[in-house]
């Protein structure tokens, strides 16, 4: 018997279009834990419940195969009403800590949107920054489809930034940990110390 998989829903932003909210982005980030590169938060706005036919391809990022969150990533891109990328360097991690980092990278995703949103559900922040209606929620990319969503297109996004990154800086196989600290990764810290993008304020980094 196939186990139930319990999916993100609609629940939270229909109780907000009831309210007559009617451009509710969900918000999230991804790298928040890792070594290097930056922190990467997508704002998105979906059109409607999640189709019954993608219900599986929209989930929290980390729950997903990275051959299901590309698949879903080329179909919410195109599926979403508007959807915008932000980030915080490495450089602003080690400068201002890492929760002032996550909200800038998130204040930054949301201003980037071409359609402007009148409620916020962020996965468990406050943005008190913006001036617009909010909706914290804990762990919100395992409830609300806006914000998995949000969460899927931000991670195939940051991947596929350090994919790039890695052409740089090959020494950390930045291709396969996408910046985590895996051992192959530890390794090369302590044989060549860190790089440019690397979180210099981070205790793995300079162990």
């Amino acid at each position: 018997m196939k186990k139930k998989v319990n999916l993100p829903n609609f629940s939270i932003e229909k109780k907000l279009l009831a309210k007559n909210f009617k451009k509710i982005a969900g918000v999230d980030e991804v790298g928040r834990g890792t070594l290097a590169g930056p922190v990467i938060a997508c704002a998105a706005i979906l059109p409607s419940a999640v189709p019954t036919i993608k219900k599986e391809f929209v989930n929290d990022s980390k729950k997903l195969s990275a051959k299901k969150r590309m698949e879903s990533f080329e179909w919410l891109r195109n599926w979403c009403i508007d959807y915008a990328i932000g980030s915080s360097s490495a450089e602003e991690i080690d400068v201002y800590g890492i929760v002032y980092s996550v909200k800038q990278a998130m204040i930054r995703a949301v201003n980037n949107l071409s359609i402007k949103p009148d409620h916020l559900i962020i996965d468990a922040l406050k943005l008190e920054k913006l001036n617009i209606a909010q909706t914290s929620i804990p762990k919100a990319d395992e409830k609300s489809e806006s914000v998995a969503s949000a969460s899927i297109l931000a991670k195939v996004s940051r991947d596929n930034l350090m994919i790039k990154l890695h052409e740089e800086y090959s020494d950390y196989d930045f291709i396969s940990n996408k910046g985590y600290g895996t051992k192959n990764h530890l390794l090369a810290l302590k044989k060549i110390g860190p790089c440019k993008i690397h979180r210099k304020t981070f205790a793995k980094v300079n162990d």
